[in-house]
């Protein structure tokens, strides 16, 4: 099979021909028809994750269709659409007993602790427990956000922020992660602020529904600002960028027992940001963290989305072939790439 492949940390990306994966004795094959390219596999090529060996392949926002079954698989056959969430839960350990699957002790990842979706195929195992079979009226393409980025952001703003109609968000960061959060946080019946350095990112935002934009880049203050544009504060605030600066703002922004819910990746340098914790205390503020979404939470988002309260195609703002995905990831740490929208592969 074609795969995208890279042999050390911050080297090159190249597509190569590798062996077919075989099928998990509980897993299936995937023949990938669209995977996204998210900053996620960006930490991971530049070193951040410890959980990858070299050589590589990248890519955890996967949809496609069963090709193989193992032959300890019993719930899906060849042919069937899917997709899967990017935390494969072992289905054993008292996380996942508890239905939380997303922080399991003996987690898969593909694309991190095994080869991912910029490939022709990928296995992916336990897949009775964790592959979501796609509704008929859901493209492969809108779907590929699913298995992180969008799912990562409905988690963060429904069941970890706990957003209330009525309420504010904001949304530091308006690349995937943010976007999506944009859009869920205006289908729960709240009001956004948006928070960005790229004025194209921030009109992205706007057309998704922000109520108020703020250019971090051109303000001395934007905890300031969001304060006085939700008259008192952020009900719920996401950190969806993963940095100091955005880290400290997202708290700092929050009025009286606000949540702050960190989802973008604290790494490298931005692994171990000082907390302001006198306010976090003084306010009885809740800081929370959000790791992807277990496979049976995807129900409701297919209802969301039917109903057109949610568009995850409204998103997709590049369709790339195997080669310029790699190109994308690599140019990732210059920012620009990352922002504005999401980008998909979909021809291998």
């Amino acid at each position: 099979m074609r795969a995208a492949v890279y042999h050390a940390f911050n080297g090159p990306i190249a597509v190569e021909t590798v062996p077919d994966p075989e099928p998990p004795r509980d897993g299936v094959v995937l023949k990938v028809m669209a995977n996204g390219v998210c900053r996620s596999d960006w930490h991971g090529w530049v070193g951040h994750d410890p959980d990858i060996s070299l050589p590589h392949v990248p890519g955890h926002e996967l949809a496609g269709v069963v090709e193989a079954v193992g032959p300890d698989c019993g719930g899906w056959t060849r042919g069937d659409r899917v997709a899967a969430p990017f935390v494969l839960g072992c289905g054993r350990c008292p996380s996942c007993s508890a239905g939380q699957p997303q922080v399991c002790d003996d987690q898969e990842q593909p694309g991190f602790t095994y080869w991912g979706g910029f490939a022709e195929y990928v296995a992916i195992p336990r897949a009775d427990r964790n592959l979501v079979r796609l509704p008929d009226a859901l493209g492969f393409v809108e779907a590929a956000s699913l298995g992180c980025r969008f799912t990562t952001a409905f988690r963060a703003v429904i069941d970890q922020g706990r957003l209330a109609a009525g309420e504010w968000l904001a949304v530091h960061g308006c690349g995937g992660v943010g976007l999506s959060a944009i859009m869920i946080g205006r289908a729960a019946g709240a009001n956004v602020v948006a928070v960005d350095v790229d004025p194209s990112a921030l009109s992205r935002a706007q057309a998704l529904g922000a109520a108020a934009t703020i250019d971090a880049k051109a303000a001395d203050d934007p905890p300031a600002l969001i304060r006085e544009a939700t008259r008192g504060g952020a009900h719920v605030s996401i950190d969806a960028l993963g940095h100091r600066e955005t880290f400290r703002n997202s708290i700092l922004c929050l009025r009286t027992q606000g949540r702050h819910v960190q989802v973008g990746l604290l790494a490298g340098p931005h692994a171990a940001p000082p907390a302001p914790m006198e306010r976090v205390i003084a306010r009885e503020l809740e800081i929370l963290g959000s790791h992807g979404m277990a496979a049976h939470r995807f129900p409701q988002l297919f209802d969301m989305i039917a109903a057109g309260a949610l568009n995850p195609g409204a998103l997709v703002t590049d369709r790339l072939d195997l080669e310029g995905g790699a190109r994308l990831l690599m140019r990732m740490g210059e920012g620009a790439p990352a922002q504005g929208g999401v980008a998909v592969i979909d021809r291998f």
